[in-house]
């Protein structure tokens, strides 16, 4: 979940983990640490039809969520961080 000043430029300001209710690390309107976005509409044939979801996870509870997956999380390596 994420908070944002409004003003005359959006600042964020809070980044708190959904699964485990931790705020996160934010300095100056920028996230200092891990985390995991997820946003997503939902389209037709879902129960979901026309709803956005979006919701933030910290590193920890993301590696446990994943761990649980049946067919592991694809990883590769970046060598450019923008």
């Amino acid at each position: 979940m994420r908070k944002f000043q409004i003003g005359q430029e959006r600042k964020l300001t809070q980044v708190v983990c959904n699964q485990c209710g931790r705020e996160l690390k934010v300095e100056d309107g920028y996230l200092k640490e891990g985390c995991f976005t997820a946003d997503t509409v939902f389209g037709y044939f879902s129960k979901k039809d026309g709803n956005h979801h979006h919701f933030d996870l910290c590193e920890e509870c993301y590696d446990k969520i994943t761990a649980g997956f049946t067919v592991p999380v694809e990883v590769d390596e970046e060598t450019e961080f923008l």
